[in-house]
């Protein structure tokens, strides 16, 4: 069988004009200016994409707001270890993040910052010896606070929280939980047993920091049933607090909450699959937002941040 090449002068075309198209001229960025504030620089962004998302998610956070509603920021360690202490903590003194969730791990390098002004030991060395996590200071001071905590009913992000205002270390002022606690932001630790350093500890106990944390995961429940109408924003959390978050919005639902609109928002490095169908994807699937923004913390979360403060005029 012999194949002819097709003969294309029998092709039918239109008129450019007459096609609908995806992206025009007046979507283009405008080219930076010397001497521009945050605001002008960020109504220079593209609005195409995730430039366009990230004016979106900011603008959705001071909707909230503006509303009284719900800003919840469930961050991984990562937040503390890229230098963003100081952002979450402003945001929680505008009263702009109403309520933070943690993992295990943030709220052990939150602690050490408060102590020493330092964290995040050099694991490849340390494991070798096996001195990795070994830290006296930092397991016996959050394991007497979780064992002191439960006693009074206190979840394990408030516990760090008052143990800090306790023993007043230098840095404090530097603390998330610390600042969380003193301003009556709500905060809630996350753990997975035996994935943290202080679990290692002499002083560790399981019962005690079960219970600390499930309290925590009460509390946080009971902060998802006021997510209508807000913002839930997960950065650096690939898999504890996406399932978190996923089971506590099933709870609200279960027992008669409306919280079908709001917004959430994913940042991290690269998207992993929790986060976007846990977080982005399957909670607004009633109704609502979902973003995903991919980019280091340590430019992204300041921009965020920059575009929502240069918003409220806060």
């Amino acid at each position: 069988m012999k194949i002819e090449p097709i003969d294309l002068n029998r092709v039918k075309t239109s008129s450019i004009k007459t096609r609908k198209n995806k992206v025009y001229i007046r979507d283009f960025a405008r080219v930076y200016e010397r001497g521009w504030n945050v605001k002008q620089f960020m109504d220079s962004l593209p609005r195409i994409l995730k430039a366009e998302e990230l004016r979106a998610s900011a603008n959705a956070v001071v909707t909230a707001k503006k509303n009284n509603k719900q800003v919840i920021l469930a961050m991984g360690d990562s937040v503390v270890k890229v230098g963003l202490s100081p952002l979450v903590i402003e945001l929680m003194k505008k009263g702009i993040i109403t309520a933070i969730a943690m993992q295990g791990a943030g709220v052990i390098h939150d602690t050490e910052i408060a102590l020493i002004g330092e964290t995040s030991e050099d694991v490849a060395v340390t494991i070798k010896d096996g001195s990795f996590g070994m830290a006296e200071e930092t397991g016996s001071i959050l394991n007497d606070a979780i064992k002191s905590g439960v006693t009074k009913n206190l979840g394990l992000g408030e516990a760090a929280g008052k143990i800090i205002d306790e023993i007043a270390p230098p840095f404090k002022d530097l603390s998330i939980t610390y600042n969380a606690y003193k301003l009556g932001v709500p905060l809630t630790v996350h753990v997975a047993y035996g994935t943290d350093i202080i679990h290692m500890h002499p002083k560790a106990d399981g019962a005690a920091i079960g219970k600390a944390t499930e309290i925590d995961f009460r509390k946080f429940t009971t902060i998802v049933t006021m997510l209508e109408g807000g913002v839930i924003i997960n950065i650096g959390s690939a898999v504890i607090l996406p399932e978190v978050f996923l089971k506590a919005l099933s709870v609200a639902r279960n027992i008669g909450y409306d919280v079908k609109n709001f917004t959430a928002i994913n940042m991290d490095m690269i998207q992993h699959y929790r986060p976007l169908k846990n977080v982005v994807e399957r909670p607004t699937k009633t109704g609502g937002q979902g973003f995903a923004i991919t980019g280091h913390h340590e430019i992204m979360f300041p921009l965020l941040t920059a575009f929502i403060i240069e918003l409220l005029g806060a």
